[in-house]
């Protein structure tokens, strides 16, 4: 038997995904987000929130809406509570960050407790309180830097920062284990069809700088990677999170889903 699926954010780059693969995954998937896609939501509106649920009656929520602003608080903390209490008795995978942490302790795993320093990953830790505290048997999906099919935030600012269209750089001393989006919409499909509860650490294999990565996507896109500014954090001093392993041995044993490294689903064409 289908099983319904309630997607939200259903336009960005991995709620399509989610979208795209659904029907494999056993899902009659229905796409909602805050431009009809093709049901119109606002998670900062509770009331909305319940009514595109009762509208669609689904079995499972898969909610990967946040803010459009990385400080827009009420999308992303607030809509995530909003979502889990419209979500009674019904199946929710809640997709986090490895924004919630500081990047001081280096290696995390489900257990680590939040320690964000910037508005966003206070936002991604408030939200896994509230879905917690709400729902205990929701799954809460924490991930990193989410890429591989051209329109991740990483890929574009890549080819902006060579192109000069936007100021910046890649920083050297940023860590990160970034994920392929096909991936890591397979493993939130899975998770909906079952029943594991708590938080989940769901990351690609390899760990890598942000620099690092930019300089993968520049060659595979056919760019000049000697074209990617480069800069540390620790030579600006900046208070950005600098090491976000997250430890995903639960995952990989848990999963049918194989998380590929960067290093593998990012190459040049005919390498």
């Amino acid at each position: 038997m289908t099983r319904r699926l309630l997607v939200t954010g259903a336009t960005g780059s991995l709620g399509r995904r989610v979208m795209a693969r659904a029907a494999a995954a056993g899902f009659d998937a229905v796409g909602a987000s805050l431009s009809a896609s093709p049901v119109r939501l606002d998670i900062r509106d509770l009331a909305d929130v319940r009514r595109v649920v009762a509208q669609v009656r689904p079995d499972a929520i898969v909610h990967t809406a946040a803010g459009r602003d990385r400080n827009d608080w009420p999308a992303t903390a607030d809509g995530a509570a909003h979502v889990a209490l419209a979500a009674a008795g019904i199946r929710l995978v809640h997709v986090s960050s490895d924004a919630i942490f500081s990047g001081r302790q280096g290696e995390y795993d489900e257990d680590a407790r939040p320690d964000p320093v910037y508005a966003y990953g206070a936002a991604k830790a408030a939200a896994e309180t509230a879905v917690r505290a709400v729902d205990p048997g929701a799954a809460i999906v924490r991930t990193s830097i989410i890429m591989g099919d051209g329109r991740g935030a990483h890929e574009i600012l890549t080819h902006d920062l060579i192109a000069g269209r936007v100021a910046g750089a890649l920083f050297t001393d940023e860590i990160r284990k970034p994920v392929h989006v096909d991936d890591l919409a397979d493993a939130l499909l899975e998770l909906a069809a079952g029943d594991y509860a708590g938080v989940l650490n769901v990351a690609g294999a390899d760990v890598i700088s942000r620099y690092d990565l930019g300089v993968l996507v520049a060659r595979r896109d056919g760019l000049d990677p000697a074209a990617i500014p480069a800069a540390s954090l620790a030579e600006l001093g900046l208070q950005r999170p600098a090491d976000l392993r997250l430890v995903t041995d639960r995952a990989v044993k848990l999963l049918s889903v194989r998380l590929r490294g960067a290093r593998e689903f990012v190459r040049a064409a005919g390498r």
